[in-house]
């Protein structure tokens, strides 16, 4: 932290996170993945005498969007999904990542739902924004809630996405699952929490 006095305001008034950027010395690509490389900085941390250089590697994220579909009927769009890191199949939510260069969060967010479950949607608006794993990746996420659905061509799917599997379910039903620890996703989580609790 730069200051006291940007200390004393963290302690008072309205919680909000603080842009405080610490100076990068040095940076580097450690290392270059298929989907995701990693970075390794150098930076200077601390005040006066206590300053020092700290290195931290991580996911050098792209960013990515994920969509909380909502039927008339209060009802949630899932699909399961095989992942590898884990060795499981979650129950998730629509999702991508912002890997075409210029391309807007909303379009991305779009292009996903076609992609990965043939569907359109005539209202959109930004549910929720957070940073999945701030200690290891620099990955921020973006929910979108959609609603008015139609039917799309079939898009060719290929990998894990080829076995995803669509299931529909009252949004209480999922947040109850949530609470019981039946399912793990965290961009599920964050969704369909933050939905229940703008309604309520």
């Amino acid at each position: 932290m730069r200051d006291d006095a940007a200390r004393a305001a963290l302690s008072t008034g309205p919680l909000a996170d603080l842009q405080d950027p610490a100076p990068i010395i040095h940076t580097e690509l450690a290392f270059a993945g298929k989907v995701w490389d990693i970075r390794r900085d150098t930076f200077s941390f601390g005040q006066g005498d206590s300053r020092h250089a700290v290195v931290r590697e991580y996911v050098d994220h792209t960013g990515a969007v994920a969509v909380l579909v909502m039927d008339a009927d209060d009802r949630v769009l899932l699909i399961n999904q095989y992942r590898q890191p884990i060795g499981e199949r979650e129950w998730e939510l629509p999702a991508g990542l912002l890997d075409v260069a210029g391309e807007p969060p909303l379009q991305a967010a779009q292009r996903e739902l076609a992609e990965e479950v043939d569907l359109a949607a005539s209202d959109w608006s930004e549910l929720i924004t957070f940073h999945t794993t701030p200690g290891g990746s620099s990955e921020t996420l973006i929910i979108f809630t959609a609603t008015g659905l139609v039917a799309t061509p079939t898009f060719d799917r290929t990998e894990e996405e080829a076995e995803i599997i669509v299931r529909w379910a009252p949004l209480a039903e999922v947040v109850e699952a949530v609470l019981a620890g039946r399912l793990r996703n965290s961009i599920l989580i964050v969704a369909v929490l933050a939905a229940y609790a703008r309604r309520r």
